[in-house]
């Protein structure tokens, strides 16, 4: 069985390895080497970027050569350069139409020098280390924007693939279309079909032959069925025309108004800027879900890929080339090709310079509609509904569709600049908006705030507030996250009022699921915008937070009868005490476990009193603690899982894995495995111990529901999960022959061949994450949970299953001190119990 591998933490205390005095020095390390991996990716991703680069020049009105010269730098200088290394750069669609603006209003000389600058300014954020704050943007504003331009690219390379001539504004190009669809041209028409029908189903081949064919990429094929159609045919189509490199145009001086200048560089900046890094992030996502390469390839270093971003800029322009910027179905491609350095990145580039040198006479063979088609098909690609339906989801549709029409109609800057007024606009109305209700329900009157308390808030919620009558109970429920102090002193006031007419003020925090106050009394404010009760009689717990065991403070009611008993109180990090009787370590302690159940900390011991047995009721500690925890549940988590519950209820319980672990109060088993209800059928028992089957007086409830999970639920996978620290372990460790045979005692001989196991010293020790046991505890821990996999393998009902291929059986270990699970790998070769890792949780 397999085991997931994460990220693993640097040893404080490993001795770094350092050579004799004497010893030569080690050679420095070398570059990554070429691999057949990249040399396949790079021709893939070749074969994708010099019909597009082609396309893309032609969408800008920029000469085509400038497409093939920004991929081949983008390539080269960006691939040896940049900081995330299969990320594959060149000129991309986003950048589009902010060239063609700039080359019908300033020429293409100026744009080339306007790219120059925009590269400078590229690096000099890079130096600056800035590169981060750009993914401070809404991605609402990002993917607004290339919605926008997609939209502009789509519209306008529509006049191409109907034969026409576009215009440079998107409100002309719609106001001529119907001019143009009645003038079509049936040959340019046909050859864009081609390509589309080609591009969108060449990826859908099916069948063994289709995965074999669809390793030729689907923009080559679609470009390259549409020339070789058109020329049987005898089309005479506009083709591509690439003049000699000797008359190529190369950037001049900037020409123009200086505040126009400086707008353009700025735009090409933020767009090139902005969408390099978020395609560096993107690429990170897509190797992290590849486990193969999680590990031989680093994460981006995103000031270094703005430097690599802004140096390509400076050569592209200065050489005549388009911007460039990371471009996302590149560097898909590439990823999914299988690259594992930026060796495939350099060689594409490096296949565009060869292509351009030497395909000439090939590359003025393709139709200008075909290349269109291939462009207004990747603008419409831009238009995602995916995002469309994410940015919906977090309820940020407004600023998507503001900035969309802004880039359509207005530019990209203005565009965005839209988008970044109505995102700034969005969050001061969701930080202003709160709702504050009042309903009374059996006299009980609740009110419920919604939101930030914000002195904005103040005069509604003293309005509502005042809507209780003096002396009532009320329950104000508070479900945000901020109150300023304006909101504070407003509420601190009411309730000073409230309690000083003999009525009760009791304060929920919805959010943290804890009761704030007891209804018996007042409860008090903090200045800091936080809430608590004014002694420790109320829960300050919050789920998965840093709490002891969590047990708060226990008011000393019924103390008559409990103040000779002896107790072990322990002081918190958050002053708050626990009370457990000693004789829960009494009996550790003769198990040879002394304080293996208790928690860390100063304790003071009380006299041992004659105690008497009695009854928990309504007034004693934990009867109180039951209950608040029970009223909680009813009030904060009940309404959350109500549905899923009563889904439950109907369909029946269909667990997909038996989780057999220790009974330990330290194993939360829906946190350690981020399970729900209806998830995990769990037994628990002293020690995570399986009963073999046949044993005399042995124990059946273990091996029932092994049998009913199994048989009955048809459980798809079975793990037996032990942890540090176990007493059980311990226990059996200082067992003695000797003490009498207690309940406990018997039950713990099921241990007795995980013991045996251990100290048989023909078998190989077991070992966590590659290294020794600690201990002889930890040792035995581990070596438990394989021997209980033994006996789970005896028992017919899983056996049976095992060699059916319908059930799975695991190896967990959790280590209480770190949080950190381990999942036994290879349990025949080694015994390993290997790390549980980020990157495997998402296969």
């Amino acid at each position: 069985m397999s085991a997931c591998t994460p990220t693993r933490h640097d040893d404080p205390h490993r001795k770094e390895h350092s050579h004799e005095p004497h010893s030569p020095p080690s050679p420095r390390p070398r570059g990554p080497r070429l691999t057949g991996a990249d040399v396949s990716a790079s021709i893939a991703v070749f074969l994708i970027a010099l019909p597009l680069s082609l396309g893309i020049a032609l969408a800008t009105g920029a000469p085509l050569q400038a497409g093939l010269v920004a991929a081949a730098v983008g390539g080269v200088v960006v691939g040896r350069l940049g900081g995330a290394p299969l990320q594959v750069s060149g000129p991309a669609a986003g950048l589009t139409v902010v060239t063609a603006e700039l080359i019908q209003r300033y020429g293409w000389r100026t744009t080339c020098a306007i790219t120059v600058l925009a590269g400078l300014a590229q690096l000099g954020l890079g130096l600056l280390r800035v590169a981060r704050t750009a993914l401070a943007v809404s991605p609402a504003i990002v993917h607004g924007m290339l919605a926008g331009i997609g939209v502009t690219i789509a519209v306008a390379q529509l006049h191409i693939v109907l034969g026409g001539t576009p215009h440079s504004s998107v409100l002309l190009n719609l106001r001529d279309l119907p001019a143009q669809l009645a003038r079509v041209q049936t040959a340019a028409l046909s050859v864009s079909a081609l390509t589309l029908c080609l591009l969108l189903a060449w990826p859908r081949l099916p069948g063994r032959a289709g995965r074999f064919l669809r390793v030729v990429p689907a923009p080559l094929v679609a470009v390259t069925g549409a020339t070789t159609s058109a020329a049987l045919l005898g089309f005479g189509l506009p083709k591509v025309d690439l003049p000699s490199w000797s008359s190529h145009a190369l950037a001049g001086l900037p020409e123009g108004p200086a505040l126009g200048l400086i707008a353009a560089v700025l735009t090409i900046t933020l767009v090139c800027s902005v969408q390099s890094l978020l395609g560096a992030v993107a690429v990170d996502k897509m190797v992290a879900a590849r486990p193969a390469l999680s590990g031989r390839v680093r994460r981006a270093d995103l000031d270094r890929e703005l430097l690599g971003q802004g140096a390509a800029n400076v050569v592209s322009g200065t050489l005549g080339g388009l911007p460039i910027a990371g471009v996302a179905v590149r560097s898909t491609a590439n990823v999914n090709a299988g690259a594992v350095s930026r060796n495939s990145t350099m060689l594409h580039g490096v296949l565009v310079v060869i292509a351009a040198l030497l395909m000439v006479p090939v590359l003025e063979l393709i139709p200008l509609a075909s290349l269109a088609a291939l462009v207004m098909a990747v603008g419409i690609q831009m238009v995602s509904l995916h995002h469309i339906r994410t940015v919906t989801r977090h309820r940020e549709v407004l600023v998507y569709a503001v900035t969309t029409v802004g880039v359509v109609f207005l530019g990209v800057l203005e565009g965005v600049a839209l988008g970044i007024g109505m995102a700034v606009a969005v969050a001061l109305h969701r930080l202003t908006r709160t709702r504050i209700t009042h309903h009374e329900k059996e006299g009980v009157h609740h009110v419920h705030v919604r939101g930030q308390l914000t002195f904005l808030a103040v005069p509604r919620l003293s309005r509502t507030l005042h809507l209780v009558p003096q002396g009532a109970h009320a329950v104000v429920e508070l479900d945000g996250s901020f109150m300023d102090h304006a909101a504070y002193e407003s509420l601190q006031d009411w309730q000073s009022t409230q309690t000083a007419h003999g009525g009760t003020v009791e304060l929920v925090g919805r959010r943290t699921g804890v009761r704030i106050g007891e209804p018996t009394g007042p409860a008090g404010l903090h200045p800091d915008g936080g809430t608590t009760a004014p002694d420790s009689s109320g829960c300050r717990c919050h789920p998965w937070t840093p709490w002891r065991n969590h047990q708060c403070a226990i008011p000393e009611t019924g103390s008559a009868h409990r103040s000779d008993a002896k107790t072990t109180t322990t002081r918190t990090p958050e002053d708050t005490e626990h009370t457990e009787p000693s004789g829960l370590t009494a009996k550790l302690d003769a198990l040879g476990a002394p304080g293996a159940l208790g928690t860390p900390g100063a304790t003071v011991e009380a006299p041992a009193p004659p105690s008497s047995p009695r009854a928990p009721d309504a007034t004693t500690p934990t009867a109180n603690q039951l209950a608040r925890g029970i009223s909680a549940f009813q009030r904060n988590t009940a309404p959350l899982v109500r549905s899923e519950l009563a889904r439950l209820a109907r369909e029946g319980q269909q667990p997909s894995q038996l989780f057999l672990t220790c009974a330990d109060s330290r194993l939360v088993t829906s946190m350690i495995t981020s399970s729900g209800p209806g998830d995990l059928f769990v037994v628990r028992n002293v020690g995570n111990l399986v009963p073999p089957p046949g044993e005399e007086s042995g124990d059946d409830s273990v091996a029932a529901a092994i049998e009913y999970a199994v048989d009955v639920l048809r459980v798809r996978s079975i793990t037996v999960c032990g942890h540090s620290g176990c007493g059980a372990m311990q226990a059996l460790l200082a067992a003695d022959q000797d003490t009498a045979q207690t309940p406990l005692r018997r039950w713990l001989r099921y241990g007795g061949p995980s013991v045996a196991r251990m100290a048989d010293g023909s078998r190989p020790a077991a070992r966590l994450a590659g290294r020794a046991a600690a201990d002889t505890v930890e040792q035995l821990c581990l070596t438990n949970v394989i021997q209980q996999l033994e006996h789970l393998r005896a028992h017919d009902s899983v056996s049976r299953a095992l060699r059916a291929g319908e059930l799975e059986l695991h190896g967990m270990y959790f280590h209480v001190g770190e949080a950190q699970a381990y999942l036994l790998s290879e349990v025949h070769e080694g015994e390993v119990f290997d790390h549980v890792g980020v990157a495997d949780l998402t296969a």
